[in-house]
Protein backbone atom coordinates (compact mmCIF):
# COMPACT_ATOMS: atom_id res chain seq x y z
CA UNK A 1 0.00 0.00 0.00
CA UNK A 2 1.24 3.50 -0.83
CA UNK A 3 2.51 5.69 2.00
CA UNK A 4 1.18 8.87 0.37
CA UNK A 5 -1.90 10.66 1.66
CA UNK A 6 -3.75 13.84 0.80
CA UNK A 7 -4.38 14.54 4.49
CA UNK A 8 -3.16 12.95 7.72
CA UNK A 9 -4.71 13.64 11.11
CA UNK A 10 -2.16 12.90 13.84
CA UNK A 11 -3.76 12.35 17.23
CA UNK A 12 -7.31 11.72 18.39
CA UNK A 13 -7.92 14.75 20.58
CA UNK A 14 -11.21 16.60 20.94
CA UNK A 15 -10.63 18.75 17.84
CA UNK A 16 -10.05 15.75 15.57
CA UNK A 17 -13.04 13.95 17.09
CA UNK A 18 -15.09 16.98 16.10
CA UNK A 19 -13.70 16.76 12.57
CA UNK A 20 -14.65 13.08 12.27
CA UNK A 21 -18.13 13.72 13.67
CA UNK A 22 -18.78 16.49 11.15
CA UNK A 23 -17.43 14.41 8.27
CA UNK A 24 -19.39 11.23 9.08
CA UNK A 25 -22.14 10.28 6.65
CA UNK A 26 -20.72 11.09 3.22
CA UNK A 27 -19.52 14.58 4.21
CA UNK A 28 -15.80 13.78 4.06
CA UNK A 29 -13.88 15.74 1.39
CA UNK A 30 -12.42 13.69 -1.45
CA UNK A 31 -8.89 12.38 -1.20
CA UNK A 32 -6.99 9.80 0.79
CA UNK A 33 -7.24 10.69 4.48
CA UNK A 34 -5.92 8.87 7.54
CA UNK A 35 -6.09 9.22 11.33
CA UNK A 36 -3.01 8.19 13.33
CA UNK A 37 -3.44 7.20 16.99
CA UNK A 38 -1.51 4.81 19.26
CA UNK A 39 -4.71 3.97 21.13
CA UNK A 40 -7.78 2.25 19.74
CA UNK A 41 -9.92 4.56 21.85
CA UNK A 42 -10.23 8.28 22.53
CA UNK A 43 -10.96 9.02 26.17
CA UNK A 44 -13.25 11.85 27.27
CA UNK A 45 -11.57 13.69 30.13
CA UNK A 46 -14.81 15.17 31.43
CA UNK A 47 -16.00 11.73 32.56
CA UNK A 48 -12.76 10.58 34.19
CA UNK A 49 -13.78 11.64 37.74
CA UNK A 50 -17.06 9.75 37.35
CA UNK A 51 -15.20 6.66 36.16
CA UNK A 52 -12.92 6.78 39.20
CA UNK A 53 -15.87 7.07 41.60
CA UNK A 54 -17.68 4.17 39.92
CA UNK A 55 -20.43 6.29 38.41
CA UNK A 56 -19.45 5.31 34.87
CA UNK A 57 -18.06 2.17 33.30
CA UNK A 58 -14.96 2.23 31.12
CA UNK A 59 -16.77 1.92 27.79
CA UNK A 60 -19.01 4.86 28.66
CA UNK A 61 -15.96 7.14 28.86
CA UNK A 62 -14.17 6.30 25.62
CA UNK A 63 -14.87 6.34 21.91
CA UNK A 64 -13.90 3.47 19.61
CA UNK A 65 -11.90 5.11 16.83
CA UNK A 66 -12.09 2.37 14.19
CA UNK A 67 -15.87 2.59 13.56
CA UNK A 68 -15.76 6.39 13.80
CA UNK A 69 -13.10 6.51 11.09
CA UNK A 70 -15.08 4.05 9.02
CA UNK A 71 -18.20 6.23 9.30
CA UNK A 72 -16.15 9.22 8.11
CA UNK A 73 -14.62 7.22 5.26
CA UNK A 74 -11.02 7.57 6.38
CA UNK A 75 -8.25 5.10 7.25
CA UNK A 76 -7.34 4.34 10.87
CA UNK A 77 -3.60 3.90 11.48
CA UNK A 78 -2.79 2.34 14.86
CA UNK A 79 0.59 3.86 15.63
CA UNK A 80 2.34 6.73 17.38
CA UNK A 81 4.18 9.56 15.65
CA UNK A 82 7.84 9.73 16.71
CA UNK A 83 9.11 12.58 14.53
CA UNK A 84 8.10 15.04 11.84
CA UNK A 85 9.94 16.47 8.85
CA UNK A 86 7.76 19.47 7.95
CA UNK A 87 9.77 20.52 4.90
CA UNK A 88 9.10 17.14 3.27
CA UNK A 89 5.66 16.55 4.86
CA UNK A 90 6.90 13.30 6.39
CA UNK A 91 5.67 11.64 9.58
CA UNK A 92 7.76 8.86 11.13
CA UNK A 93 5.88 6.25 13.18
CA UNK A 94 6.92 3.91 15.99
CA UNK A 95 6.22 0.96 13.67
CA UNK A 96 9.12 2.06 11.48
CA UNK A 97 6.83 3.34 8.74
CA UNK A 98 7.14 6.77 7.16
CA UNK A 99 4.03 8.47 5.78
CA UNK A 100 3.87 11.46 3.47
CA UNK A 101 0.93 13.81 3.10
CA UNK A 102 0.20 17.02 1.24
CA UNK A 103 -1.62 18.37 4.31
CA UNK A 104 -1.12 17.53 7.99
CA UNK A 105 -3.21 18.23 11.07
CA UNK A 106 -1.80 17.78 14.58
CA UNK A 107 -4.06 17.28 17.62
CA UNK A 108 -1.65 15.43 19.86
CA UNK A 109 -2.42 16.78 23.31
CA UNK A 110 0.23 17.36 25.95
CA UNK A 111 1.71 15.72 29.03
CA UNK A 112 1.91 16.86 32.67
CA UNK A 113 5.22 18.50 33.54
CA UNK A 114 7.03 16.55 36.31
CA UNK A 115 9.32 18.18 38.88
CA UNK A 116 13.01 17.30 39.09
CA UNK A 117 13.63 13.99 40.83
CA UNK A 118 16.58 12.56 42.77
CA UNK A 119 17.05 9.11 44.33
CA UNK A 120 13.83 7.78 42.85
CA UNK A 121 11.74 6.53 45.74
CA UNK A 122 8.33 7.65 44.58
CA UNK A 123 5.97 6.25 41.97
CA UNK A 124 4.83 8.97 39.58
CA UNK A 125 1.53 8.62 37.72
CA UNK A 126 0.79 11.28 35.06
CA UNK A 127 -2.92 11.78 34.43
CA UNK A 128 -2.20 11.58 30.68
CA UNK A 129 -2.38 9.48 28.62
CA UNK A 130 -5.66 8.37 30.17
CA UNK A 131 -5.40 4.72 29.12
CA UNK A 132 -2.10 4.34 31.00
CA UNK A 133 -3.43 6.29 33.97
CA UNK A 134 -6.51 4.09 34.37
CA UNK A 135 -4.50 0.88 34.05
CA UNK A 136 -1.92 1.90 36.68
CA UNK A 137 -4.51 3.37 39.02
CA UNK A 138 -6.34 0.05 39.06
CA UNK A 139 -3.05 -1.63 40.05
CA UNK A 140 -2.48 0.93 42.80
CA UNK A 141 -5.93 0.33 44.23
CA UNK A 142 -5.13 -3.31 44.92
CA UNK A 143 -3.14 -1.93 47.85
CA UNK A 144 -4.25 1.65 48.62
CA UNK A 145 -1.67 3.98 50.17
CA UNK A 146 -1.52 7.64 51.10
CA UNK A 147 -1.50 9.78 47.99
CA UNK A 148 -0.47 13.24 46.80
CA UNK A 149 -1.71 15.08 43.72
CA UNK A 150 0.47 17.74 42.14
CA UNK A 151 -1.42 20.49 40.30
CA UNK A 152 -4.19 22.79 41.48
CA UNK A 153 -6.03 23.32 38.22
CA UNK A 154 -9.44 21.87 37.37
CA UNK A 155 -7.99 18.40 36.68
CA UNK A 156 -6.15 18.22 40.01
CA UNK A 157 -9.14 19.45 42.00
CA UNK A 158 -11.56 17.04 40.33
CA UNK A 159 -9.20 14.10 40.86
CA UNK A 160 -8.71 14.99 44.51
CA UNK A 161 -12.47 15.11 45.05
CA UNK A 162 -12.96 11.83 43.19
CA UNK A 163 -10.17 9.91 44.95
CA UNK A 164 -10.34 11.26 48.51
CA UNK A 165 -12.51 8.39 49.75
CA UNK A 166 -10.42 5.68 48.06
CA UNK A 167 -7.08 6.21 49.85
CA UNK A 168 -6.00 6.45 53.53
CA UNK A 169 -5.08 10.14 53.09
CA UNK A 170 -4.76 12.59 50.22
CA UNK A 171 -2.81 15.83 49.82
CA UNK A 172 -3.27 18.33 46.98
CA UNK A 173 -0.40 20.67 46.10
CA UNK A 174 -0.75 23.82 44.00
CA UNK A 175 2.01 26.27 43.07
CA UNK A 176 -0.57 29.08 43.20
CA UNK A 177 -4.10 29.20 44.59
CA UNK A 178 -6.19 26.30 43.34
CA UNK A 179 -8.37 27.13 40.34
CA UNK A 180 -6.43 30.33 39.75
CA UNK A 181 -8.21 32.44 37.14
CA UNK A 182 -11.63 30.97 37.92
CA UNK A 183 -14.47 32.75 39.70
CA UNK A 184 -13.75 33.28 43.44
CA UNK A 185 -17.08 31.66 44.34
CA UNK A 186 -16.17 28.52 42.38
CA UNK A 187 -12.80 28.40 44.13
CA UNK A 188 -14.50 28.78 47.50
CA UNK A 189 -16.93 25.96 46.75
CA UNK A 190 -14.09 23.67 45.69
CA UNK A 191 -12.11 24.41 48.86
CA UNK A 192 -15.16 23.66 50.98
CA UNK A 193 -15.70 20.29 49.27
CA UNK A 194 -12.01 19.41 49.60
CA UNK A 195 -12.06 20.17 53.33
CA UNK A 196 -15.28 18.18 53.81
CA UNK A 197 -13.59 15.16 52.25
CA UNK A 198 -10.51 15.54 54.43
CA UNK A 199 -8.12 16.54 51.64
CA UNK A 200 -4.92 18.17 52.93
CA UNK A 201 -4.68 21.31 50.81
CA UNK A 202 -1.36 23.07 50.15
CA UNK A 203 -1.81 26.29 48.16
CA UNK A 204 1.03 28.55 47.00
CA UNK A 205 3.34 25.61 47.62
CA UNK A 206 5.44 25.00 44.48
CA UNK A 207 7.07 21.58 44.55
CA UNK A 208 10.60 22.14 43.27
CA UNK A 209 11.79 18.56 43.28
CA UNK A 210 11.29 15.04 44.54
CA UNK A 211 13.97 13.66 46.85
CA UNK A 212 13.51 9.95 47.46
CA UNK A 213 10.06 9.65 49.00
CA UNK A 214 9.67 13.33 49.82
CA UNK A 215 8.28 16.40 48.07
CA UNK A 216 10.50 19.47 48.46
CA UNK A 217 9.16 23.03 48.37
CA UNK A 218 11.46 26.01 48.92
CA UNK A 219 14.09 23.73 50.42
CA UNK A 220 11.76 22.07 52.94
CA UNK A 221 10.03 18.69 53.00
CA UNK A 222 6.28 19.23 52.65
CA UNK A 223 5.07 15.65 52.19
CA UNK A 224 6.34 12.08 52.46
CA UNK A 225 4.93 9.11 50.60
CA UNK A 226 5.48 6.83 47.65
CA UNK A 227 2.62 7.69 45.26
CA UNK A 228 2.20 10.94 43.36
CA UNK A 229 -0.31 11.82 40.61
CA UNK A 230 0.77 14.55 38.19
CA UNK A 231 -1.81 17.01 36.84
CA UNK A 232 0.64 19.87 36.49
CA UNK A 233 0.79 22.38 33.64
CA UNK A 234 0.92 21.12 30.09
CA UNK A 235 4.24 20.10 28.59
CA UNK A 236 4.56 19.53 24.80
CA UNK A 237 5.73 16.29 23.23
CA UNK A 238 9.51 16.40 22.91
CA UNK A 239 9.71 15.67 19.19
CA UNK A 240 7.46 18.62 18.35
CA UNK A 241 10.06 21.04 19.71
CA UNK A 242 12.70 19.36 17.54
CA UNK A 243 10.63 19.28 14.35
CA UNK A 244 11.49 22.73 13.05
CA UNK A 245 7.95 24.05 13.41
CA UNK A 246 7.70 27.52 14.92
CA UNK A 247 6.94 27.05 18.63
CA UNK A 248 6.51 29.42 21.56
CA UNK A 249 8.87 29.49 24.55
CA UNK A 250 7.10 26.52 26.15
CA UNK A 251 7.37 24.42 22.98
CA UNK A 252 3.79 24.61 21.70
CA UNK A 253 3.14 25.03 17.96
CA UNK A 254 2.42 28.63 17.01
CA UNK A 255 -0.72 28.81 14.87
CA UNK A 256 -2.58 31.61 13.09
CA UNK A 257 -6.37 32.19 13.38
CA UNK A 258 -6.88 29.66 10.56
CA UNK A 259 -5.15 27.09 12.85
CA UNK A 260 -2.22 26.81 10.42
CA UNK A 261 1.38 26.71 11.58
CA UNK A 262 2.85 30.20 11.22
CA UNK A 263 6.02 28.66 9.76
CA UNK A 264 4.57 25.79 7.70
CA UNK A 265 1.06 26.62 6.38
CA UNK A 266 0.51 23.09 5.06
CA UNK A 267 0.37 21.95 8.69
CA UNK A 268 -2.59 22.63 10.97
CA UNK A 269 -2.56 22.21 14.75
CA UNK A 270 -5.26 22.39 17.42
CA UNK A 271 -5.87 21.64 21.08
CA UNK A 272 -3.20 21.36 23.76
CA UNK A 273 -0.27 20.98 21.35
CA UNK A 274 -1.00 24.36 19.73
CA UNK A 275 -0.77 27.99 20.78
CA UNK A 276 -2.92 30.55 18.99
CA UNK A 277 -0.67 33.58 18.64
CA UNK A 278 -1.77 36.42 20.91
CA UNK A 279 -4.24 34.29 22.87
CA UNK A 280 -3.86 32.69 26.34
CA UNK A 281 -3.92 28.89 26.31
CA UNK A 282 -7.23 27.37 27.41
CA UNK A 283 -8.17 23.70 27.54
CA UNK A 284 -11.75 24.31 26.39
CA UNK A 285 -10.64 25.65 23.01
CA UNK A 286 -10.10 22.20 21.46
CA UNK A 287 -13.80 21.31 21.27
CA UNK A 288 -14.67 24.72 19.78
CA UNK A 289 -11.81 24.48 17.27
CA UNK A 290 -13.26 21.29 15.76
CA UNK A 291 -15.79 22.89 13.36
CA UNK A 292 -13.29 25.50 12.10
CA UNK A 293 -10.61 22.84 11.68
CA UNK A 294 -13.03 20.56 9.77
CA UNK A 295 -13.99 23.41 7.45
CA UNK A 296 -10.40 24.50 6.83
CA UNK A 297 -9.09 20.99 6.20
CA UNK A 298 -11.88 20.46 3.67
CA UNK A 299 -11.05 23.84 2.11
CA UNK A 300 -7.37 22.87 1.89
CA UNK A 301 -8.25 19.73 -0.07
CA UNK A 302 -10.60 21.69 -2.34
CA UNK A 303 -8.35 24.72 -2.82
CA UNK A 304 -10.84 27.08 -1.20
CA UNK A 305 -10.47 29.99 1.24
CA UNK A 306 -9.97 29.38 4.95
CA UNK A 307 -12.06 30.46 7.95
CA UNK A 308 -10.68 32.15 11.07
CA UNK A 309 -11.16 30.66 14.51
CA UNK A 310 -12.33 33.22 17.08
CA UNK A 311 -11.82 32.10 20.71
CA UNK A 312 -14.83 32.40 22.96
CA UNK A 313 -14.62 35.33 25.39
CA UNK A 314 -16.47 33.53 28.18
CA UNK A 315 -15.86 29.86 28.99
CA UNK A 316 -18.04 27.57 31.08
CA UNK A 317 -16.29 25.90 34.02
CA UNK A 318 -17.98 22.70 35.17
CA UNK A 319 -16.34 20.52 37.83
CA UNK A 320 -17.46 17.27 39.46
CA UNK A 321 -17.62 17.38 43.26
CA UNK A 322 -16.82 13.66 43.63
CA UNK A 323 -20.21 12.82 45.11
CA UNK A 324 -22.53 12.99 42.10
CA UNK A 325 -22.95 16.75 42.12
CA UNK A 326 -21.00 19.45 40.34
CA UNK A 327 -19.89 23.08 40.57
CA UNK A 328 -20.13 25.58 37.73
CA UNK A 329 -19.31 29.16 36.84
CA UNK A 330 -20.09 31.18 33.74
CA UNK A 331 -19.99 34.93 33.13
CA UNK A 332 -19.89 35.68 36.85
CA UNK A 333 -22.69 33.25 37.75
CA UNK A 334 -21.76 30.37 40.07
CA UNK A 335 -23.87 27.42 41.22
CA UNK A 336 -23.43 23.95 42.67
CA UNK A 337 -25.39 20.92 43.74
CA UNK A 338 -26.89 17.67 42.53
CA UNK A 339 -28.92 19.43 39.81
CA UNK A 340 -25.69 20.82 38.34
CA UNK A 341 -24.28 17.29 38.51
CA UNK A 342 -27.25 15.97 36.53
CA UNK A 343 -26.76 18.71 33.94
CA UNK A 344 -23.06 17.88 33.65
CA UNK A 345 -23.93 14.20 33.26
CA UNK A 346 -26.36 15.10 30.46
CA UNK A 347 -23.74 17.21 28.65
CA UNK A 348 -21.08 14.52 28.99
CA UNK A 349 -23.35 11.75 27.73
CA UNK A 350 -24.49 13.94 24.84
CA UNK A 351 -20.88 14.58 23.86
CA UNK A 352 -20.18 10.84 23.79
CA UNK A 353 -23.34 10.05 21.83
CA UNK A 354 -22.59 12.73 19.22
CA UNK A 355 -19.05 11.50 18.68
CA UNK A 356 -19.74 7.77 18.49
CA UNK A 357 -20.34 6.10 15.15
CA UNK A 358 -24.05 5.36 14.80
Amino acid sequence: MSNKFDLLLAGAGHAHLGVLRLWAGDKTPSGRIGLISPDQHAWYSGMLPGLLTGRYKTDQCRIDLQPLCQAAGIEFISSAVTSLQPEANLLHLDTGETLQSEWLSLNLGSLPRPPESEDAGMELLPVKPFSSFISRWEQWQKKPQRLAILGGGAAGVELALALARTVPSLALFSAANILAGHAPALRGAAIRHLHQLGVELHERCPVDRILGGALISKGEIVWRGVRLILTTGASPLGWLCESGLSCNEQGFIQVSPTLQSVSHPQIFAAGDCANLVGTPRNGVYAVRQGPVLAANLASALKGELFTNYVPQRIALALLSDGEGGAMMSWAGFTAEGSFIGKWKDYLDRRFMTRHRAS
